[in-house]
């Protein structure tokens, strides 16, 4: 299982508290899990349509940012053995 840490609004959207798990092994996995099982979070991190990463939406991992790596790519090593969490995270912007 991989353990998923969400931002508050997304944590409120899906009426959760703190972390969530899902079956996944890739962030396409993670993300296709977290939309099934919380139909509200569909469409929140990645647009409906072309499947692309919101602008504001970032995902971590083992102090790593994966926003841009495929999202077919493994999870990292640490993420897979339950020892660290995939965080989505919600960028700021503004000055």
């Amino acid at each position: 299982m991989t353990r998923v840490v969400l931002p508050y609004h997304l944590r409120q959207l899906a009426k959760v508290d703190g972390e969530v798990t899902v079956q996944a092994g890739t962030i396409a996995e993670v993300l296709d899990a977290l939309e099934a099982a919380y139909p509200a979070l569909r469409g929140t991190m990645r647009d409906i349509g072309t499947g692309r990463r919101r602008p504001f939406v970032r995902f971590f991992a083992c102090r790593e940012d994966l926003s841009h790596v495929p999202y077919d790519d493994p999870l990292p090593a640490q993420v897979l053995a339950d020892n660290e969490p995939f965080l989505v995270i919600g960028a700021m912007a503004g000055g």
